[in-house]
């Protein structure tokens, strides 16, 4: 069976790109989107025996397709069907971040939280619930991470397992029409 593919997803300068490089290492695939100029990472991420590809989309603030990135990443998550998306959030920035994430989590794939960046958000004195976000949230998982500092990138890693097992398990159609694509009803 072909490893499940992951799509890393958030907003530009989120650390998403550090991010893939500490789950990937020197196991990547660089080029482009097939009729497109934007570059396409994939790597091989490979953890406690399970192995996935992790596919690190364009870094996009919204899926409304209002540029190439958007676009790439919008079609990537609805018509690729990723195992799941492991989504990075600036934990300085959650209110603009999560713009992105309430998209992503209506499209109905499976999705969990990275929230980056948390040692400058603690520096800043913010305080996030992680328990009553993820609640808000329908219960996804969370991880705090300050990736530049490789701080918490151990129990991502762990997590990215726990959670793409759970998805290995279901693998079944997602969206709101099982074997249907999903449109959105209306246009964001």
């Amino acid at each position: 069976m072909p490893p499940l593919t992951i799509a890393l997803a958030g907003n530009p300068n989120t650390g998403k790109s550090t991010i893939f490089n500490a789950l990937t290492g020197s196991r990547q695939r660089v080029g482009n989107w097939p009729g497109k100029t934007i570059e396409r990472k994939a790597g091989m991420f490979k953890h406690d025996g399970f192995e996935l590809e992790i596919v690190d989309l364009p870094g996009t603030y919204s899926l409304s397709a209002y540029s190439l990135e958007e676009e790439i990443a919008r079609d990537f998550i609805i018509k690729a069907t990723p195992a799941g998306v492991v989504n990075v959030l600036d934990a300085t920035n959650l209110e603009r971040n999560l713009y992105l994430t309430t998209q992503i989590l209506e499209t109905g794939v499976p999705t969990m939280l990275v929230l980056n960046m948390y040692d400058q958000a603690t520096a800043r004195q913010y305080r996030i619930d992680t328990a009553a976000l993820s609640t808000a949230l329908h219960g996804i998982l969370i991880v705090q991470t300050s990736a530049s500092r490789g701080e918490g990138l151990e129990t991502l890693k762990q997590t990215i397992v726990t959670f793409a097992q759970q998805q290995a398990n279901r693998r079944k159609p997602h969206g709101r029409y099982p074997n249907q694509p999903h449109q959105p009803s209306c246009h964001v």
